[in-house]
């Protein structure tokens, strides 16, 4: 490989590493922020919320401002931004500080992530070096959540919680000005934004995720909860009717004429969500009921992400020999099965049986499941909306968190004042299980069925996988 492509990769992965990492870093420093900034148990939520909704709500507009204005241009732009907010978000000394800080951060991810892909699959020629490239994208999408919690946990255990967050700014620095010396620039398209598209359906998402947060602390009938998740409604319809008359949306409607491709968006917003409670409970048992440190946290979550990583060299094995709709149905099965185990944990519960062996068995059914997913949710599609369907399964990934987050947060909050923490946390796992049946139903209903003929999805493999699903793993 040249010099310069060497250079390119290792520009585009270590950017793409520090993105994947700021979803995972501060997982295990919860409890620490918390207690630093006076946040509420559902005001937490949002240290990740605010981070995921900005991120995956303009995605596709990032994506699209790649495309028109040079995915350099963006890259840069991009990850300046981010890194700014990082030491914003370092300093911070209230909580509406914090979360405008990690507001920014997602946009600033919004940005530069789409041109990361981008900027690799047209930078390196078809074959060979392609593939390799792909594959370490891939392994740092998959392993970044390892690194993040317990990089984080080692930040918040021997300095503070802000470092997780200052960490950023010498490598954002670094990378600037490295891409502006090693990467090449595309050239400007014309082209339209769909402004209103991206601000309506982000605004929209917002506004529901705020209602049912706020809804644990004031009641499903309190005005402020009512009037949150009537506007937000209200922005998402507007989304709606705006993409059915935009000159260039940025979400093609007919992407959702297919039942398959329907199905693995709304099966991902369900899994996801389940899975993002997952890393957000279980942080805090391991810490306030089991007396963990930050570092012993992150890796006590090493037995899922290690599973989860080990299994992105297993799965094309699988889909030639299962196809891709059955493992992906035998992997949400799986999932579910770890996390009603999971769910039954409790102030005394063994860490190796209880919760150790569980996450073994949970990152085995997700890693089993991402892969088909990712398929089920670009099959099919026209090549001038390949783009478009690779995009909405990464905001479908995002949004589908903050929104699944949302919900069991207020579940938690609930549970909480009348059970204490380690039963409120049992209780959120297990609507968390209860979120992976229904992504069960939805895939054997709309996804699974008999095997296509060859050509088809059921015949994918390693390059054809997106790395950027297991962007929040």
């Amino acid at each position: 490989m040249p010099a310069s492509r060497r250079a390119l990769l290792a520009i585009i992965l270590a950017a793409y590493l520090m993105i994947v990492l700021d979803v995972s870093i501060v997982v295990t420093a919860l409890p620490h922020i918390r207690r630093t900034l006076g946040l509420s148990p559902t005001g937490l939520s949002w240290v990740q919320n605010a981070y995921t909704l900005t991120f995956g709500g303009l995605l596709l507009l990032g994506a699209r401002a790649g495309d028109l204005l040079g995915r350099r241009r963006m890259f840069v732009a991009g990850i300046a931004l981010f890194t700014i907010a990082s030491l914003a978000a370092g300093l911070a000394q209230t909580a509406a500080w914090l979360l405008v800080a990690r507001s920014v951060q997602g946009v600033g991810a919004a940005i530069a992530a789409p041109s990361t892909l981008a900027l690799l699959t047209t930078s390196f020629p078809e074959g060979p070096e392609r593939t390799r490239a792909v594959a370490y994208y891939g392994a740092v999408a998959g392993g970044g959540g390892s690194v993040g919690l317990v990089l984080g946990g080692m930040l918040t255990g021997w300095l503070s919680w802000r470092y997780g967050l200052f960490i950023n700014v010498p490598v954002g620095i670094a990378l600037v000005a490295a891409a502006l010396r090693f990467l090449p620039e595309t050239e400007r398209r014309s082209g339209h934004f769909d402004l209103a598209g991206a601000a309506t359906s982000t605004l929209g998402m917002f506004a529901v995720v705020y209602g049912i947060v706020h809804a644990a602390t004031a009641g499903w009938s309190d005005v402020v909860t009512l009037t949150s998740l009537a506007t937000g409604l209200a922005l998402l319809a507007l989304f709606v009717v705006n993409e059915r008359r935009a000159e260039q949306p940025i979400t093609p409607l007919r992407l959702f004429a297919s039942r398959e491709r329907a199905g693995a968006y709304l099966a991902r917003l369900l899994f996801v969500g389940a899975m993002f409670g997952q890393f957000f409970f279980l942080t805090q048992y391991l810490q306030g009921v089991r007396g963990y440190g930050p570092l012993e946290a992150g890796l006590a979550f090493l037995p899922l992400t290690l599973v989860m990583f080990s299994m992105v060299f297993v799965v094309p094995r699988l889909v030639a020999r299962l196809g891709s709709a059955r493992l992906l149905a035998g992997g949400v099965l799986v999932a579910l099965a770890g996390m009603a185990w999971l769910s039954q944990i409790a102030a005394h519960t063994p860490y190796l049986t209880g919760i150790a062996l569980p996450m073994v068995v949970l990152g085995v059914g997700a890693g089993a499941a991402f892969t088909p997913l990712t398929a089920s949710g670009v099959a099919g599609v026209a090549a001038e909306d390949a783009g478009a369907a690779s995009g909405l399964v990464n905001v479908a990934h995002q949004l589908g968190g903050s929104l699944g987050l949302g919900v069991l947060v207020t579940v938690f909050a609930s549970a909480l004042p009348a059970h204490g923490l380690a039963d409120a946390v049992s209780t959120s796992l297990t609507v968390g299980a209860a979120m992976l049946a229904l992504a069960l139903v939805v895939v054997l209903a709309l996804i699974v069925r008999r095997p296509a003929p060859s050509g088809s999805v059921e015949h994918i493999g390693v390059a054809d996988w997106d790395p950027q699903e297991q962007i929040a793993a």
